[in-house]
């Protein structure tokens, strides 16, 4: 028996690059598990580049393709996002009247981001005359905010002006979005008498193509699986963040947001966590338990773009030593050490492609076998680690790390230090994925064990 699904439309522009637009918004829906619909509006001649040209569909078509989802079944939310001219407005606003809709979420694209007109006038006109009374939420950015209400925002007081002009209009909800902003990209919600502001870091890189249509309908997405708009606006805030981290160069011109970044991180870390587990395997098989330390050895591997140590998977227990062989206490998950999760992070600072690390036991012999493999090293002193950094829980392995690859110029082979007070010495072994690191890791113990016979 097929099982009923939460539904959502959107109403938008074609978008030829799949950056914006109706792809964007239906990749966004399949990401939060919500099935899409969609009405065309326009076709726009856009690359990664800008838009080149515009082409209304035809009011009639328009009117046909919304009657005929309309009729079909039930709706939990529309998103409407570029609707070209006031004869479309007015169609679009006749029959969501018609249909009764409540959950509309309206992006109003206005301009492109190179600038092209993407709605008349007199369709801003007919906008904010008829289309705003039956808007749930309104998502403008700044520019769009005082188009729309008329309002010139140049500080963060202006925004509640602004808000309230649109909350008169008719709009229920209005979210003015802050990716304009200088500083942090805050947003502003304001329901006419309550306000909440949701803030969060700049993402480094520049400009992404595509990030208001699939803000837009993340919330619609969200608001379609019954949640309330505070708990869509935060979860949908969370949702571009990731997007926007996992974008894509696939032109000339901007980056594009890729919605489906975090089902593509789910999938990787299933693929990942698959990984180690087949190269724990091997090392066992390889018997390297002369190669582990007192403290024991842990193994790191960062997913792509890893930014936290929620992006790193690690042994909760360790990997610890039995006789000459190995065993895994509990099985490895994302975030399980955070001392290996910071070598990783701080690794792929400088060199996004060095994901993988393992801790093994320091000894001249061993160092010497690094160094007769042609590996290449690095080491750091522990009693040269600055006070301030030393007080603070878990700096010291970040700054050795940082410091050993500076003072090389690049992230080396191996990174070891002699140990301080109460600090095991260590050797690190790092490599770009965890097939890599296996590799050098039995490099090393074939080669110890030849030297210690």
């Amino acid at each position: 028996m097929k099982t009923a699904t939460k539904t959502a439309l959107t109403i938008a522009g074609f978008d030829p690059s799949g950056g914006a637009g109706l792809q964007a918004d239906l990749k966004t829906f399949s990401a939060f598990g919500v099935s899409g619909k969609t009405v065309v509006t326009s076709i726009t001649i856009q690359n990664t580049m800008g838009v080149e040209g515009v082409h209304d569909i035809l009011p009639e078509v328009v009117e046909q393709q919304l009657n005929a989802i309309l009729i079909d079944g039930k709706l939990d939310a529309i998103k409407i996002g570029m609707l070209g001219n006031e004869l479309i407005v007015q169609l679009v606003v006749r029959l969501l009247r018609r249909y009764r809709i409540k959950k509309i979420v309206v992006d109003p694209v206005i301009y492109s981001s190179s600038g092209k007109s993407l709605l008349s006038a007199s369709g801003v006109q007919i906008l904010k005359k008829e289309l705003l009374p039956v808007t749930f939420l309104l998502t403008p950015n700044l520019k769009e905010a005082e188009i729309l209400s008329g309002i010139k925002i140049k500080k963060a007081s202006d925004r509640i002006r602004a808000a309230r002009v649109l909350i008169k209009m008719g709009a229920k909800n209005i979210l003015i979005k802050g990716g304009h902003l200088k500083g942090k990209p805050q947003d502003f919600l304001f329901d006419g008498s309550r306000s909440l502001c949701f803030d969060a870091d700049r993402i480094p890189g520049g400009e992404v193509h595509g990030t208001g249509c699939t803000f837009a309908s993340a919330i619609t997405a969200c608001l379609a699986k019954g949640m309330d708009i505070d708990s869509s606006v935060k979860e949908a805030k969370e949702f571009i963040g990731i997007s926007i981290i996992g974008s894509i160069n696939s032109g000339k011109g901007l980056a594009q947001v890729e919605p489906m970044t975090s089902l593509y991180k789910n999938a990787e870390r299933y693929s990942m966590s698959q990984r180690v587990l087949r190269a724990v395997d091997i090392l066992k098989d390889c018997c390297i338990g002369g190669l582990i330390p007192e403290v024991q050895s842990n193994i790191g591997f960062g997913l792509e773009n890893a930014l936290t140590i929620g992006d790193v998977i690690g042994f909760p227990a360790r990997i610890v030593k039995c006789g000459e062989s190995i065993i895994i206490p509990s099985p490895p998950c994302f975030g399980g050490s955070r001392h290996v999760a910071d070598i990783v992070l701080t690794v792929m600072q400088f060199d996004s492609s060095k994901r993988a690390v393992m801790n093994i036991k320091y000894n001249a012999d061993l160092i010497k076998v690094c160094r007769s493999l042609k590996f290449s090293l690095a080491s750091f002193d522990r009693a040269k680690e600055p006070k301030k950094i030393r007080s603070l829980e878990g700096s010291s392995l970040e700054w050795g790390t940082a410091f050993s690859i500076r003072k090389c110029g690049f992230v080396p082979d191996i990174i070891y230090d002699k140990g301080g007070m109460q600090k095991e010495e260590m050797i690190r072994v790092i490599a770009d994925d965890i097939e890599s690191l296996v590799e050098k890791i039995l490099k090393i113990h074939r080669r110890y064990l030849k030297a210690l016979t």
